[in-house]
Formats: C-alpha cells, structure tokens, sequence
C-alpha cells in the first residue's frame, strides 16, 4: 500500500508545470535504468515523489536531479524506495475488515471446506496480510475447526525488497497497531512494542516479491484478493488490465477488496457483483 502523497516544497519543480520541463526526460531515464513503468503510474503522484529526493540533495531541475543519479548510484535504490513507498497499520479501515470478518471469511470457509486462499497484492510491509491470517484463524477457532488450517494460505506481494524482509519479520511498533481491536492484538500480536506476530500467523502466511505491472498474478483460482490503496496511483488504462487480472486469477465466487476511495471501472465492472459497495467487497461473478 503506498501512502498519501508528498506535498512538494517551495523551490521544487510543481506537479503543474509544463511537460517540457524535463521530468518526462527524468522518468525515460528512471525507466531505462532501472525498469520501473513510470508510464503506468499518475504523473502527479510521481512528481510529488521525485521532489522527495530533489529537496534531499538540494537541487531544483529534473536535469540537476539526473546528474544527481548520475554520479550517485545508491540514489538510485533511494529513488526507488521513494517512488513505491509503504505506509500502513494492521486492520486498516476497520468497517473494512468487520465486513470481512463478519461476513466474507466464514462464506469463503464453508465454501471451501476450511481451505481457503488468500492474496494481498501491494501488502508493503505485511500488516494486510497477517490482519487477514488473524480474521481466518480466529474464525477456525471460533467454529472449532483448526485442524483444517493446513488449507489456508495467506500471500503477501510487493514490488519493494525493504518492504518484503520487514513483513517477514513480523514485528511492529506500537503505531502500527491504532486500528487493531483489542481481542486480537492481545490474542495474535501480544501486549508492549515491538509486538512480535504470533507463530499461529506465520504458519499461515507466506511472501514474495511480485511486479503488478509486470508479471501475471501469482496464483490462479484464489478465494479472496486484496488490492487496497494501490490502483489509485495508476492510470485509467492500468487499472482496468489489472481488474481483469484480478478476476482471472479468483475462482468463480471469489472476492476482490478494494480501498475506501477506490472503486470497479470499464468493463470490471460487469466481471464483479458488489456485496458491500460501502467497503469496496466485491464478488467475481
């Protein structure tokens, strides 16, 4: 999930300046250097971004900025991180996750006889993904059936490597945890910060590194996706490619959650029945 944008500072090129200003010089050299799909991503959004790393160097021109990366090669891992960067909590948005709880996991669960598959695409460092694990193990328990939660599969994707190893660790500061109800912080996650996630979790859940832009979905035939804060960023045209991708990659009656200011678009929207429009709870029809 990447994070609101950056306002720009004063002396910093402005997302409204002219094309011919040199940021479209600026993102064919980021692409060439390093394939990352400028292309796809909002021009704004990018821009605010950049000027990150302008006001770090003290450089006012997309042209000064690419000499910066010119003599500087760690700036280049810098840029990166700044372009995909990663803010979330666990149980973000909690109407979200209460619609889940209390009505997507246990129609997934009987569905599925207790094996359930879950993808978080975008899951920056892992705090979706192990909110997810959590809502799935307390629903086994709840219907005394934990002995089936050898099926459950929780995958966590992000194109960022640093993102990938912190939710592979698992432990979070205490900010991460605003959001989570008090029940399953103490029961999955524990009390004091950092807060370790509990061994049950971990058994569920597994990452790795994955391109939305670039590569096929990792699985087919998923009961439930996660995509939330993520296509905002994206052109019209992107998001409509990855919605089709979505559906492919969910078996029929699987579900697709989507964040609070995103929405279907296009033709998605004839592939996905809404269950709970207010919380973006989507069915693949």
């Amino acid at each position: 999930m990447m994070s609101p944008e950056v306002p720009a500072a004063s002396g910093a090129p402005s997302p409204d300046h002219p094309a011919d200003d040199g940021f479209a010089d600026l993102m064919t050299k980021v692409a060439e250097g390093s394939g990352f799909r400028c292309a796809s991503y909002k021009e704004r959004c990018l821009r605010r971004r950049v000027a990150v790393r302008m006001r770090a160097h003290g450089v006012h021109s997309y042209a000064d900025y690419g000499r910066v990366l010119d003599r500087d090669p760690r700036e280049w891992e810098r840029l990166l991180d700044a372009l995909t960067i990663n803010v979330t909590k666990l149980f973000r948005d909690p109407g979200a996750f209460a619609t889940v709880a209390d009505h997507v996991i246990p129609a997934l669960w009987a569905e599925g006889g207790g094996r359930l598959r879950a993808w978080s695409a975008g899951c920056a460092s892992g705090e979706e993904t192990y909110s997810v694990a959590a809502l799935v193990h307390r629903h086994a328990e709840r219907v005394g059936q934990t002995r089936l939660l050898g099926g459950v599969h929780v995958l966590g994707t992000d194109i960022d490597r640093s993102s990938l190893e912190a939710a592979a660790a698992g432990v979070y500061a205490e900010a991460a945890f605003a959001d989570t109800p008090s029940e399953l912080r103490a029961r999955y996650f524990g009390e004091g910060t950092p807060a370790a996630v509990a061994d049950e979790l971990r058994a569920l859940v597994s990452f790795r590194r994955h391109d939305l832009l670039l590569e096929p979905p990792p699985e087919e035939g998923l009961d439930l996706i996660f995509c939330r804060n993520v296509l905002i960023y994206f052109d019209r045209e992107t998001q409509e490619r990855l919605f089709a991708s979505f559906r492919a990659s969910l078996r029929q009656g699987g579900v697709l959650v989507l964040g609070k200011v995103e929405t279907l678009i296009g033709e998605s929207r004839r592939g996905f029945t809404p269950l709970h429009a207010r919380e973006r709870v989507f069915r693949r029809s």
